[in-house]
């Protein structure tokens, strides 16, 4: 029996951020016939805003300490008004959406993040996904935006990396759909040399990226998505592809970006 097909795709916060971008991302992603997830990071509304209100913001290994009044500010922004943009943007392509955060539904459960001599204060990894509720909404044929706010289920919201968000939603919706997984960030794919769009590695499988890690060929910054990607793969997702979020029709067909596999 051939499994339905489900696109999962994560943007980063460069892309929130440029109106332009956005809006042309936006177009490609509303005319794709199959079922669609679209997870959306933060970009730095979250940060001027929190400045703006003199509320100090620290970062480590590229992840935010959310602090009580940090978390306020993460909340209004993600799950207020750069999800319900990104909708509007959707509904005037005539694509209908329905965006919302982990609480919403019990949809995505998580826990505190505890780490031996580091807090993140109300940050969260995640528990369960709650597949009942996505396939739901999916068969109303709504294109869904999730914001990377989630919930440990006793009324304490959590801040959440929504690279690992797309992770798990493409995971767990593996038992159901046949998943392609999109990453997409600033550069066309994983490149060799960071500076040089032309060394693009257009596949990639695990003894290859082993090698590239180990003689640090590769951005050091890529490996915790790498990572995640081939983690994807080995818990029942379909494939896995990094590259330019602009570019997703092109990242889809193979012309561009990088595509994840076993061999």
């Amino acid at each position: 029996m051939t499994m339905e097909k489900l696109l999962v795709v994560k943007i980063g916060g460069q892309i929130v951020d440029d109106t332009a971008g956005l809006e042309d991302f936006l177009k490609k992603f509303a005319r794709l016939p199959h079922k669609k997830i679209l997870v959306h990071g933060g970009g730095r509304m979250a940060t001027q805003i929190a400045e703006s209100m003199h509320i100090p913001q620290q970062m480590v290994e590229g992840r935010r300490i959310t602090d009580t009044e940090t978390l306020k500010v993460v909340t209004m922004v993600y799950a207020g008004y750069i999800n319900k943009n990104i909708v509007a943007g959707l509904q005037s392509l005539g694509c209908s959406a329905a965006g919302f955060c982990g609480a919403d539904g019990d949809s995505i459960r998580a826990h505190k993040r505890v780490k031996s001599g580091l807090d993140y204060g109300f940050a969260g990894d995640i528990d369960k996904v709650n597949v009942e509720w996505f396939s739901s909404l999916l068969d109303r044929n709504l294109a869904l935006v999730v914001a990377p706010i989630t919930h440990d289920g006793k009324n304490q919201l959590l801040n959440t990396n929504a690279d690992t968000i797309a992770q798990e939603i493409a995971r767990a919706m593996s038992a159901a759909y046949e998943v392609t997984l999109v990453y997409g960030f600033e550069k066309t794919g994983v490149l060799l040399d960071v500076e040089d769009e032309n060394s693009l590695i257009k596949k990639l499988a695990p003894a290859h990226f082993q090698h590239l890690k180990e003689s640090k060929k590769i951005f050091a910054g890529m490996i915790p998505k790498l990572e995640n990607a081939f983690t994807a793969l080995g818990q029942g997702v379909h494939r896995v592809i990094i590259g330019k979020a602009e570019a997703l029709d092109q990242l889809l067909t193979g012309e561009s970006g990088t595509t994840i596999s076993h061999e």
